[in-house]
């Protein structure tokens, strides 16, 4: 018998689909003022004229493990297999400004990232690799600042000039108060430090992305689709905000502001989120903070695939969820992508499942056609209408936050991250009741052992990290490292840009706990209020 369909159908946020989309129940559009063609106001169709046909998305795969050593020598095997930049992946003691042998990193060296704790791990980590010809996407936040300058001193080792490398850190401190984590130290330096950067490469790193604002870890908490649209962007409006209140000018930094989203199941749901997002953050920037550069109104995103849809259940099956979310980003015009591997809920990749993640890239590149027509899916009445109602929901969601405040308040009162909560605890109730099926889940299990390599982290790595630290700190100049890091401090206590201050703490081989653990003697850590 034909498998009964349920009688109502709706997205991730809430939108009720018809039968059919059509002239008599969809908002009627535009063209200039809603679309427009790509690379011209407001950016719905895309943010260059030609987009693919000029050139393709930068294929990005995100990696880093275990040691500088070994993260390497897999960079240089995914830029031999095709890979058009790097993204870093750091682990979690390095990612929250703990040194390897520090007592609180004990059994997190190298295990969810890379472990890097001075200059000689990130010359490790780049060795061979030329950053004045490859981009480098680094996914950290408390400890970007450090990381930046960590990058910025090999560079100078490279002879190479800060105005030749390109590539961004993700530096969204808000997304993590909100859905991670990851945070160090309370919002108000916080935000200081990206400000500081937004300011610093402005006028000494001109092609580096300072912020990758991410509604990807919004996602992957259990936001809708909607949700992760609107406090993305709030998120930006308040970045903007505190640059624009310590003195900057918004076209000095706008247009090196950058957007970081997540590529879910709903394909149509997540081209139309994608569009969405240009046009309203064009509108947002022209509209409410007046800006005038063309480039300070392009939202310009890297795109990831969802690793909460993974799942550890037949797990060979994830090359279609990957395939599908990467074909909604690219469909919906993503400037980087990467493409989660099949065995990533259970392991860090291995190399034989990144290669199938990248090669998915590839034939969506060269294989499927989707590239060579810009947008090629407007005037669809399904997408143009959904792309109408996400950018509605996402406005009024904005509204309110402004009426609160702002997103620090909304943040600090939990009413984002309730919103979330609410939202992740109806998609696990759909799911119980098998109102969502998720296959292999809950339904077309298997009762058949399923095994697949995965890989494992050596325990010695931890061990080889904190004496490699040891003998580091044992070798230095100990009064230049001593110098820098109370220069830092004063400068934390009072109001200078803190960027060449790190600089000069990393290239004195002072470590990345050492420097957080000075900003957190001047400004303290950020406890979460806990709310019942």
């Amino acid at each position: 018998m034909p498998e009964e369909r349920r009688e109502k159908f709706e997205t991730s946020s809430g939108i009720e689909l018809p039968d059919q989309f059509g002239p008599d129940n969809t908002t009627r559009i535009d063209y200039p003022g809603d679309l427009g063609n790509a690379g011209e106001f407001p950016y719905t169709r895309g943010v260059r004229k030609n987009m693919y046909r000029g050139k393709f998305w930068t294929m990005r795969q995100y990696a880093g493990f275990a040691t500088a050593q070994e993260s390497n020598e897999r960079y240089k095997y995914l830029l031999s297999q095709g890979t058009t930049g790097l993204s870093v992946a750091f682990d979690l003691p390095t990612q929250i400004g703990l040194d390897s042998d520090d007592p609180l990193a004990m059994g997190e060296v190298g295990k969810v990232g890379v472990a890097i704790d001075s200059i000689d791990d990130m010359l490790t980590l780049l060795d061979g690799i030329p950053l004045d010809k490859v981009s480098t996407s680094m996914t950290i936040n408390s400890t970007a600042s450090t990381l930046l300058c960590l990058y910025l001193a090999v560079a100078r080792k490279q002879n190479v000039g800060f105005d030749k490398v390109s590539g961004t850190i993700q530096n969204d401190i808000l997304k993590e108060y909100i859905a991670r984590g990851t945070y160090i130290y309370p919002p108000k330096p916080s935000l200081r430090l990206i400000t500081d950067t937004f300011a610093f490469c402005a006028a000494e790193v001109p092609n580096w992305n300072t912020i990758s604002i991410s509604g990807y870890h919004i996602r992957e908490a259990g936001s809708t689709a909607a949700q992760e649209l609107a406090f993305t962007l709030a998120d930006a409006i308040c970045y903007v905000q505190s640059a624009i209140d310590v003195g900057l000018k918004v076209d000095d930094f706008a247009p090196r502001l950058s957007f970081f989203f997540n590529s879910h199941n709903n394909l149509l749901e997540e081209i139309a989120k994608f569009r969405a997002a240009r046009r309203l953050w064009a509108r947002i920037m022209r509209d409410r903070f007046k800006a005038q550069n063309p480039k300070s109104l392009m939202l310009r995103f890297h795109t990831q695939t969802a690793g909460s849809t993974l799942t550890a259940q037949q797990p060979e099956v994830n090359v279609v969820r990957t395939t599908i979310q990467a074909l909604a980003a690219v469909l919906g015009g993503t400037q980087s992508l990467h493409t989660n591997s099949m065995d990533e809920a259970l392991s860090l990749p291995t190399e034989s499942a990144a290669r199938v993640a990248l090669r998915t890239q590839q034939v969506i590149a060269h294989e499927s056609g989707v590239a060579d027509t810009v947008d090629p899916l407007a005037g669809s009445y399904a997408i143009e209408e959904l792309t109408t109602r996400l950018e509605k929901l996402a406005s009024d969601y904005i509204a309110k936050i402004d009426d609160m405040g702002g997103m620090l308040r909304a943040i600090e009162t939990g009413y984002v991250q309730r919103e979330i909560q609410e939202a992740a605890y109806q998609y696990q109730r759909a799911v119980e009741t098998k109102d969502a099926i998720v296959v292999g889940v809950n339904k077309f299990q298997s009762d058949e052992a399923e095994a697949i390599p995965i890989l494992r982290i050596d325990e010695q790595i931890e061990r080889n990290q904190v004496e490699r630290l040891r003998a580091l700190r044992e070798r230095r100049d100990t009064s230049r490292s001593t110098a820098a890091v109370n220069k830092l401090g004063e400068a934390a206590a009072g109001t200078e840009n803190l960027l060449p201050h790190i600089l000069a703490c990393v290239e004195a081989e002072v470590t990345v706990g050492e420097i957080s653990n000075k900003l957190r003697d001047i400004w303290g850590e950020y406890r979460e209020a806990v709310t019942v």
